[in-house]
């Protein structure tokens, strides 16, 4: 029988409500260029720019911020009045203000196992927002360890796992990205749970099949994790 000695989640849509917030903004910007180009030239546009400044900017509310101007200077030919440039600054404004409300059975998850295994926040984004997020959420104190990483590649995991001291086999990352929660633990040999959201941004969809290892797991919900683990790090059902 397999044990876990650390036990990682995801932070935003794994443990709280992230992406809608993004798709609602992207909406408003549309909104806001219809007189210079139509819903898919925008967002088109939009995708483009985002992956493009990735490597500058990172991931997180102000990158994307800063790629939603950039779309509106270039669909618009540079004719984009300064009121809109105002009004993009404010959706990126209220995006970085969004309330942070918990999944169903997070809170209770979190707090069984945090005396029981140690519990690591993993999650990438901007430092500062991440920061409040977590603030907002009231969960900090269940994590042993908090660790926001400007990528989630394999090799950030390699040294998050030699931070922690342990084997890959015994780590267990939870979360809603196959491409940034799931793949790249299994590559490295660890397990991985996914646990899908309804919408995921499309730089995180994947074509690639997690069932080829055998230390995947899929479940429905967050509560379904106390099926598989018991309070000392077993794992009791590997479907």
């Amino acid at each position: 029988m397999s044990k876990i000695k650390v036990l990682g989640f995801d932070a935003d849509d794994t443990l709280w409500v992230n992406e809608i917030y993004y798709r609602e903004t992207e909406r408003e910007l549309v909104k806001l260029l219809k007189d210079f180009a139509d819903e898919k030239t925008v967002m088109e546009q939009l995708y483009h720019l985002e992956i493009q400044n990735l490597p500058l900017y990172g991931y997180g509310a102000k990158g994307f911020m800063l790629s939603m101007i950039e779309t509106a200077i270039q669909t618009s030919g540079h004719r984009v009045p300064a009121q809109i440039i105002e009004k993009i600054i404010g959706l990126g404004k209220e995006l970085l203000n969004k309330p942070v409300i918990l999944l169903d059975g997070v809170r209770e998850v979190l707090e069984y196992f945090k005396t029981k295994i140690p519990v690591v926040l993993v999650t990438k984004g901007d430092l500062l927002d991440q920061e409040r997020k977590l603030r907002k959420s009231g969960l900090a104190s269940c994590f042993h360890h908090i660790e926001i990483m400007s990528d989630k590649q394999e090799e950030n995991y390699r040294k998050l796992l030699q931070r922690l001291t342990i084997q890959p086999e015994e780590f267990m990352m939870i979360g809603n990205s196959l491409k940034s929660d799931v793949l790249p633990l299994l590559k490295l040999g660890s397990w991985a749970v996914h646990i899908p959201y309804h919408t995921t941004w499309i730089h995180e969809k994947t074509n690639e099949d997690p069932h080829q290892w055998e230390r995947f797991i899929a479940i429905k919900k967050l509560a379904a994790l106390l099926d598989i683990l018991d309070n000392e790090g077993n794992i009791l059902i590997h479907e």
